[in-house]
């Protein structure tokens, strides 16, 4: 079954490779991957994709939760949500080419964000699917390179993935007390 998790975990050195010790250490694959801060700069997103059994990746969340840079875990399996990844997809241009490539991104909603005189780079932004599709087109007219980014995903609605309010000690008068920030 496939698996979007987001997590919330302190920015700091070795996390990644902690939350990603976790998945190899129980065999299981990381199919996409992206990080990065948040509207708080001591914290980070983790969005990753892997394909497993619940049970396994029921086991891994509760591992998540247990490491102490881990703020919070959300497996998006069962909530409404949005995913999106993009792809920049470089592809040779000729005459023959050109106007078939531009219908092409119009059709996707795409891009053309760099010209050169044998290519194009191409940025599309969507779901899996939309990706896929666009690359099968544009496949028979000579793709070079492709980069693809990992999987981001939002939950619908109100509803939020942050972290919960800092608590920073606060000196009075020789005592410590805490405070929310």
């Amino acid at each position: 079954m496939r698996h979007v998790i987001s997590i919330l975990v302190e920015n700091e050195f070795g996390v990644l490779a902690r939350v990603a010790g976790l998945f190899s250490g129980r065999g299981f694959n990381i199919k996409s991957l992206t990080v990065a801060e948040t509207l708080d700069p001591t914290v980070s997103r983790i969005t990753l994709e892997t394909v497993g059994d619940d049970l396994v990746v029921e086991q891994i969340t509760k591992q998540l939760n247990k490491l102490i840079c881990v703020i919070k875990v959300v497996d998006f399996q069962e909530a409404a949500h949005v995913e999106r990844e993009m792809a920049l997809i470089k592809v040779s241009v000729d005459e023959r080419t050109r106007s078939e490539i531009l219908n092409i991104v119009t059709i996707f909603r795409a891009k053309v964000i760099d010209v050169d005189s044998r290519s194009y780079i191409i940025e599309v932004t969507g779901d899996e699917e939309k990706i896929n599709a666009i690359l099968n087109l544009l496949k028979p007219l000579g793709i070079r390179e492709i980069v693809r980014t990992g999987k981001v995903a939002m939950q619908r609605g109100a509803q939020t993935l942050s972290a919960p309010a800092r608590v920073e000690p606060v000196e009075l008068k020789g005592k410590t007390k805490e405070k929310a920030a």
